[in-house]
């Protein structure tokens, strides 16, 4: 046996020397291993630093210049999803405290309130990018709206966009209840009661007996005919995982498809008003290729990347990730700024046997509980209905190409909105006053059948109203983009002025107020 071969190198340092060197290496080793590409220094390992990332990779490797305007965006999507990172990360630390039983469920959130440290903050902080978060995916949707982002290749994007929002109220709605205390357990009755709302409709027809859907839904709500243990445990699963997964997997889907889509919608003259090209900032296509490809044929492919250069783009890394960066700390400053000054309402314990009075419920359903205070069925399931499914048609009946892009574009463009506002606002405020200084059929006519009420009630007349109007202004600019400008617009104002008065201006018994101060004493 050759006792020379076993011996180490000669050349070679001893191996504690090369244990301490191996150590000493260890942080840049493991940043190597990290990322395979190694330093993203020019634009082509820049591009791979991207597209080889697992998170990255959902955005576009170059990005143009338009989409990275702060007036293209505001950053509405990116704050939106922020929002939902810091619900995350703060809704996993309350988990730790807290405890979905109705016997102890309030006094874990007293514990949490109270007694851990820092976790008022905490439950601040995920009150208010809750709500900030139901805030901009509203916005969000309607920049999206507004700039003709739905248009071609966009469309499923837009119901994707949908889904997410009506998740994010989902996930608000069950969080609602998790307090336990008087404010959500008359808020969840409240919801429940809507979704129970179909019997107004079958009792009217004498069915209810053999096809009892309202009772059905609030079953499948609640897991019992009243809101309790079932319904806590049930709201507590839906909030803290089924509809967390949800929202994961519909936000990858949507920002993949921004990048499938041909990123963010501009004008057809973008590089026009850009005015000039970003230059010698980062070279295009520096770095020799590792590969080389031999082609059979060359065929016009189908994506909405086929004709464009990347003459008019930079590099996503690092422009988008740094304005992306930029966008999350300015919602993680803003929600800890409204965590410091504004606790998160906690009210007693709940009581099944004092009803609140007014009972209201959250603030982005206050506009429904005002329809709903004429007709149920209409104002809580028959009108947002309406909504959501003409919502999802515009992009499948708007195949118009002017204005995409720009704020207000189409026919009409912002004076029609303008006007779309003047009327929209008008009329609901016209609505309104009517009912509450008159009252309305019931009122009127004390034996008026179930059914006219359900059906001519004032929010079905104010969704008539908005209707007739959007199909003039169609006619009028011979344009469907116009009569959706006019109809989301209307729809908006109606939805803000309902939840304006619904919160400031109802009390006990529903009844109008200009002011708490006024509210009959108990």
């Amino acid at each position: 046996m050759n006792q020379a071969a076993e011996k180490p190198n000669a050349t070679e340092p001893p191996a504690s020397a090369r244990f301490i060197e191996n150590l000493k290496a260890f942080p840049n080793r493991l940043a190597d291993t990290m990322f395979r590409t190694g330093r993203p220094q020019s634009d082509r390992t820049r591009a791979t630093f991207v597209f080889g990332n697992v998170f990255l990779h959902l955005h576009s490797v170059r990005t143009h210049q338009w989409s990275l305007r702060w007036s293209t965006t505001w950053g509405l999507g990116i704050a939106t999803a922020s929002c939902f990172f810091i619900l995350l990360l703060t809704g996993v630390l309350l988990m730790f405290y807290y405890k979905p039983y109705p016997e102890v469920a309030y006094l874990s959130i007293k514990d949490i309130h109270f007694v851990v440290p820092t976790g008022r903050f905490m439950r601040n902080i995920h009150r208010w990018s809750g709500n900030m978060m139901v805030v901009l995916v509203l916005l969000h949707m309607a920049r999206a709206f507004y700039t003709a982002a739905y248009r071609a290749p966009r469309e499923f994007n837009w119901l994707i966009g949908m889904a997410l929002l009506v998740m994010t109220l989902g996930l608000s709605f069950t969080g609602y209840l998790l307090p336990w205390d008087q404010l959500a357990y008359w808020a969840i009755t409240i919801g429940a009661n809507i979704a129970q709302s179909p019997r107004e409709v079958t009792d009217a027809l004498g069915i209810t007996e053999w096809f009892d859907v309202g009772g059905l839904q609030k079953l499948i709500l609640l897991g019992s005919e009243d809101v309790g243990e079932e319904a806590l445990i049930r709201f507590y699963l839906l909030h803290v995982m089924i509809l967390p997964l949800a929202v994961v997997l519909l936000m990858a889907v949507h920002f993949w498809r921004i990048r499938k889509d041909g990123g963010m919608t501009r004008p057809a003259d973008a590089e026009k008003r850009l005015g000039s090209r970003v230059d010698g900032v980062y070279p295009v296509f520096t770095a020799a290729p590792e590969k080389t490809y031999s082609l059979a044929a060359i065929v016009k492919g189908r994506t909405a990347a086929v004709g464009e250069g990347p003459e008019w783009t930079l590099p996503s890394m690092p422009h988008l990730m740094f304005a992306e960066a930029a966008v999350f700390m300015l919602t993680i400053a803003l929600s800890v700024i409204l965590a410091l000054f504004l606790d998160a309402p906690l009210k007693e314990v709940a009581n099944p046997a004092v009803p609140e009075n007014p009972a209201k419920a959250p603030w982005y359903f206050l506009g429904l509980q005002e329809l709903v205070a004429h007709s149920a069925f209409m104002g809580g399931i028959g009108i947002p209905s309406i909504v959501l499914i003409g919502l999802a048609l515009i992009p499948y009946l708007d195949r118009e190409t002017e204005g995409t892009g720009n704020w207000f574009g189409g026919p009409g463009g912002g004076p029609l909105v303008f006007r779309s506002v003047i009327v929209g606002l008008a009329a609901v405020v016209a609505l309104e006053a009517l009912v509450i200084r008159f009252g309305w059929l019931r009122q009127w006519w004390p034996a008026t059948p179930q059914l006219v009420v359900t059906l001519l009630n004032p929010g079905t007349l104010l969704t008539v109203l908005y209707a007739w109007y959007s199909l003039w202004c169609l006619r009028r600019f011979d344009s469907t983009r116009a009569g959706a400008l006019a109809l989301f617009t209307c729809f908006v104002c109606g939805f803000i002025v309902l939840t304006v008065i619904g919160t400031y201006f109802r009390g006990p018994n529903w009844d109008f107020y200009w002011s708490p101060s006024q509210w009959p004493g108990h």
